[in-house]
């Protein structure tokens, strides 16, 4: 047994030993026993045991919840869900994070809170994105609540975003309008600009063509003069079926360079088909065209005279 290991037994002794209750010790000592199942927790991380790490971590945050140290037991499971990552246990993230939001929103801490749930989805998003989509919406209500405009636009930015990296493009046009509208809060507006690319891009991929027009008039003034040009040159080309076009629009070099969700949705947005000439339909066993005998005999026939010719030559000239 490692010494690090033995150390942590004997912190977690030392907390049941507070936790316990005597004729002369009514209450449990909470936060004598929430310390050392803290220390504990950092012993068993150093030993690499980290399911018993995990354990003493939420066995630390129940007795600082005891306690009324809501801003401390929120912390402790804030370390337990950075211990689920290493453990691979995302299931218990998402759960964790919302709890600890939840206390720390009772101790008055709002934003950390949001951070709390920021930090989780971070961790789910690449292999479990409705999970953080969930948790990105969460801390964007938490942040509305709150009357903070700017951490919620950023929240509502990535809400956007894992919104169109899912498909769902009716709740990510929402989403887009939403930032919009925070970012008009804040007066950022720089921002609307590539926002209302990034909405026609969006209801393109709906097949909304209506709406796509609908987003760019609304918006369009808060382009630049080059993101005016290609949108323009982008709805044109749906307006008249021209593929080429709207290809040599999407390639445009700002849209390459956005965030990566919408440059991929440019990529893989579906063309116009293009305007094809019907062709001219084929009748079967038609006759043979016909030829001006100024200019030859008809097709197929021979090298003979017509009988108008041989009359012709019989009768002479009158």
């Amino acid at each position: 047994m490692s010494a690090k290991i033995q150390e942590a037994q004997e912190h977690i002794q030392q907390a049941e030993k507070h936790l316990k209750t005597t004729l002369l010790k009514w209450r449990p000592d909470y936060d004598s026993a929430a310390d050392e199942y803290n220390k504990a927790a950092m012993a068993y991380r150093n030993a690499k045991c980290l399911s018993e790490c995990k354990d003493c971590l939420l066995k630390c945050a129940e007795c600082n919840k005891q306690n009324r140290q809501l801003f401390h037991a929120a912390k402790a499971l804030d370390q337990a869900m950075l211990v689920c990552k290493d453990l691979n246990d995302f299931n218990s993230i998402r759960n964790l994070a919302e709890r600890a939001c939840h206390l720390y929103q009772q101790h008055g801490s709002p934003q950390s809170g949001a951070a709390s749930l920021d930090k989780a989805a971070k961790i789910l998003e690449s292999n479990f994105p409705q999970e953080a989509l969930a948790l990105y919406q969460h801390a964007l209500d938490v942040s509305m609540i709150e009357d903070s405009s700017r951490q919620a636009t950023e929240y509502a930015s990535k809400v956007a975003r894992i919104l169109v990296k899912l498909n769902m493009f009716d709740q990510a046009a929402d989403a887009i309008r939403r930032e919009i509208g925070l970012h008009q809060q804040n007066e950022s507006f720089g921002a609307i600009g590539r926002l209302a690319v990034a909405l026609v891009l969006v209801q393109l991929a709906r097949e909304d063509y209506v709406a796509a027009e609908k987003a760019f008039k609304e918006w369009g003034n808060c382009c630049d003069p080059h993101e005016v040009q290609t949108l323009e040159s982008l709805l044109q080309a749906y307006d008249d079926e021209d593929p080429e076009l709207a290809r040599r629009a999407l390639g445009s070099s700002f849209i390459k360079h956005m965030d990566i969700e919408y440059a991929k949705l440019a990529r893989d947005l579906k063309l116009p088909k293009g305007l094809t000439a019907p062709k001219a339909a084929v009748i079967e066993n038609a006759t043979a065209s016909y030829i001006s005998q100024s200019g030859g005999t008809e097709s197929g026939s021979g090298s003979g005279t017509g009988p108008a010719d041989q009359e012709e030559e019989e009768g002479g000239l009158c």
